[in-house]
């Protein structure tokens, strides 16, 4: 009950997983939420749960703070990505879909999280995305969400400002999970391709953006609120 307490979504793979193995090698009890149960040594209790349902993340976070009895750090990372059609005869279902998720579930999460979260030492950390700086031309339900995180994260980060809780967004580029992996799939990349397309000339490990994320949650950053930092391997400089 002493020990800190991250929250992670999107908690079961890719970057999800990382982050639990990271807030839990740096000393944080972690609760970790997904659609399916997280099944990792990492995790202090694993918690089922739609992020884009407001009723489901508002039970999912009482039962969280009556097993630890505090949240000190929330990492939103939660998010559905994937090509959407804009045909006029086209349905609308999977642009609902993915702002349901990667910006409502955010909302939802933050609403709930921020009024018990430490003055001082409470932190928010919303995972966006490079494509929540910039566009791509079949990715608009995406871009506009990622987007959104963004202005999200900076009027929120203003918000909290007055207890000292800090907001930031992290903005990956091309990173090594699953749904990198079904994204080059549909854009005919394969590995080596895409490196050419990346200054540092590799994809960016999980760990790496586990580690900013873990670094934005420390006292030391205390400084830092209201920032979309990108990693990217340099990819929009």
């Amino acid at each position: 009950m002493s020990a800190r307490v991250a929250l992670v979504t999107g908690a079961s793979r890719g970057i999800g997983a990382a982050l639990v193995e990271r807030f839990h090698e740096g000393g944080f009890s972690v609760a970790a939420l997904a659609r399916s149960r997280v099944d990792s040594p990492h995790a202090a209790e694993s918690y089922v749960c739609d992020v884009s349902d407001a009723g489901a993340v508002a039970e999912t976070v009482r039962a969280i703070l009556a097993r630890f009895g505090r949240i000190d750090v929330l990492v939103n990372n939660a998010g559905l990505a994937g090509a959407n059609s804009l045909d006029p005869e086209g349905d609308d279902a999977f642009w609902h879909q993915v702002l349901a998720v990667n910006l409502n579930g955010t909302y939802y999460l933050c609403k709930h999280v921020l009024p018990h979260l430490p003055d001082g030492t409470g932190r928010i950390i919303n995972i966006s995305s490079v494509l929540g700086l910039k566009g791509a031309p079949d990715q608009t339900a995406y871009t506009a969400a990622k987007h959104g995180v963004i202005g999200f994260t900076r009027a929120l980060a203003l918000h909290a400002a007055p207890r000292r809780i800090t907001v930031n967004a992290i903005c990956p580029g091309w990173t090594r999970t699953a749904m990198a992996e079904g994204r080059m799939r549909e854009l005919g990349l394969d590995e080596a391709a895409l490196a050419k397309s990346v200054p540092l000339g590799r994809m960016i490990e999980p760990r790496e953006v586990a580690n900013l994320a873990f670094h934005l949650a420390a006292e030391d950053s205390a400084g830092i609120t209201g920032q979309a930092i990108t990693i990217d391997g340099g990819a929009l400089v």
